[in-house]
């Protein structure tokens, strides 16, 4: 690839408009080999320079793909009138049209996968895929053995079917005010509607809080704080396509 304009660069990695990006080269932001660089005009070679933005490695990609930490309070959404979207936490990163993959509920944290790449979206979120996804669930009332029982064999939730049979463990019970609270491990093979807190409403134990640790072979990394994010590794991104 022959040398092309910094300020080029940026823009089509998806940082922002030719004057957002002068801006960032203002601030400092932008560092070529490891030094700033503040020039627009600066000639660099994506094939060869390291060029970061923020501390994020850029490359002359079509696709980026992000790990959030989603925290409550945000929509899994691009865009939403009544509350902040998860895409206001990544703001001026590398990537055009990004976009949250699949849904997690306003008041659900976790393991949310940020890109554009439709074509990875839609083979992570096809039904006939059976995709796993685990959450880690707090619910009201003291999960029994039959409780498991109905979950790992499929519940009705009020749909055509039963939900698929699913992974259930109980990993601790606490008292709340008088009350008991159940710690269960859910993993799910599908993504039904509020599936996970239908089918803890269908055995009388409702979901306090929620919370996804993975989807599919992608873990939710605990050194993010909610609201924060990285890129993925090139080890994550090579089993996720797999």
């Amino acid at each position: 690839m022959k040398p092309i304009r910094l300020d080029k660069f940026l823009a089509d990695s998806g940082v922002g408009s030719r004057s957002q990006v002068k801006s960032l080269l203002r601030k400092g932001a932008v560092c070529v080999n490891g030094k700033p660089a503040q020039k627009p005009e600066m000639k660099v070679d994506p094939e060869t320079d390291e060029i970061t933005c923020r501390e994020i490695l850029l490359s002359h990609s079509e696709f980026y793909y992000y790990m959030l930490n989603k925290p409550a309070g945000y929509v899994s959404a691009t865009d939403d009138n009544t509350a902040p979207t998860v895409l206001s936490l990544l703001k001026n990163v590398p990537g055009r049209e990004l976009f949250p993959v699949g849904r997690l509920d306003k008041d659900t944290e976790g393991l949310l996968l940020i890109t554009n790449d439709g074509p990875l979206a839609h083979r992570l979120l096809s039904p006939k895929n059976h995709v796993d996804k685990t959450y880690l669930v707090h619910a009201l009332g003291l999960i029994t053995a039959d409780d498991l029982i109905r979950l790992e064999s499929g519940i009705d939730i009020g749909e055509k079917a039963p939900t698929l049979p699913a992974g259930a463990k109980l990993l601790s019970v606490k008292t709340n005010n008088g009350r008991a609270v159940s710690l269960v491990e859910l993993t799910i093979h599908e993504g039904k509607f509020h599936q996970v807190k239908r089918m803890f409403q269908a055995i009388g134990k409702p979901v306090l809080s929620l919370k996804r640790l993975s989807m599919g072979t992608l873990l939710l990394d605990e050194t993010l704080a909610p609201g924060e994010f990285r890129m993925l590794t090139d080890e994550e991104l090579a089993n996720l396509r797999a």
